[in-house]
């Protein structure tokens, strides 16, 4: 690391430039203090002292929070390459060893979980020295950077450079209604009675979802009754009687409240991958993971 002032830049110095990195990251002392696990006095006195150190200003302070100056973007752009550089490193290091021991970072979206968790927890009841850490986020970690050893993603084929990316399973959906919903308004006999429903939906309409675009296609003009930005959420609109929504097949199974609408159809069902970086694909636990997962697909989908 470039010298901060009259000498190499130390350990306790670094400290000081990721809580900088953290506040100008999330703006606020209390933030930053939450992710670094430290007292947010803590942070204040990093700040001070880095801004001592260095002879500048790096953040306008406020009632909202902290705005970084430009010195402030300028160390920000430095720490977080810098703060990558640790994360990938330390993901790398982490994957190292032949047992399946120490930690396994499994990234997916939520709704994934009701499935994904009971696999999880077998696959570490066979390897009990494993720590298995299972991490649900609509946004996508970078297994560049050793933020994951195993992501399990939903839709069109990931593209990312240097991952391994293999058919995990198709995620089966259905069209479904809460029997209340069905005793009040009936159901449609196809898409030409749908304009006559309530729907629940996605908050994003641009969602990439195949049983939404489906949707769209069929009535371009349809209106949401019922809006919600994650699958689990429609799906709790959907049982609470809200409209007509699409609920995952394995989680509608035994569900007196629901009635299916439609047959399901191919069209609907969205496919699942199993995604690794190049770097980390062939390490032990990884390797087992994914055999144990794809052993587990063609027992639940057997062709």
């Amino acid at each position: 690391m470039a010298e901060v002032t009259g000498g190499a830049a130390s350990l306790e110095n670094w400290d000081e430039i990721r809580t900088a990195f953290q506040v100008a990251r999330l703006g606020t002392v209390s933030g930053a203090a939450e992710v670094l696990g430290v007292h947010h006095a803590t942070v204040i006195r990093h700040i001070d002292a880095l801004e001592r150190r260095l002879g500048t200003k790096l953040f306008q302070r406020h009632a909202r929070g902290y705005t970084p100056t430009e010195a402030g973007i300028d160390l920000f752009k430095v720490a977080q390459a810098t703060d990558d550089q640790f994360t990938q490193l330390a993901g790398r290091i982490r994957g190292h060893g032949n047992a399946v021991a120490g930690e396994l970072i499994v990234t997916t979206i939520p709704g994934l979980s009701s499935v994904l968790i009971p696999c999880l927890v077998r696959f570490q009841h066979k390897h009990p020295g494993l720590l298995v850490r299972l991490l649900t986020d609509s946004r996508i970690y970078r297994l560049e950077y050793g933020e994951a050893h195993v992501a399990i993603r939903a839709g069109t084929q990931p593209n990312e450079p240097d991952n391994v990316v293999q058919p995990f399973m198709a995620q089966r959906f259905g069209l479904y209604a809460a029997r209340a919903y069905a005793e009040t308004h009936g159901l449609p006999a196809g898409p030409g009675d749908f304009a006559g429903h309530r729907f629940v939906g996605p908050d994003n309409t641009d969602t990439r979802a195949p049983f939404h675009r489906w949707l769209r296609e069929q009535v371009p003009e349809l209106v949401y009754a019922f809006r919600a930005n994650e699958q689990r959420e429609q799906e709790a609109a959907v049982r609470a009687g809200a409209g007509i929504g699409f609920i995952a097949q394995m989680d509608a199974q035994g569900d007196d409240g629901l009635v299916e609408v439609l047959p399901a159809l191919d069209a609907w069902h969205a496919p699942l991958w199993l995604v690794t970086h190049v770097d980390l694909h062939r390490t032990t636990k990884v390797q087992a993971l994914l055999s144990f997962l794809k052993d587990v697909a063609r027992r639940m989908f057997p062709e």
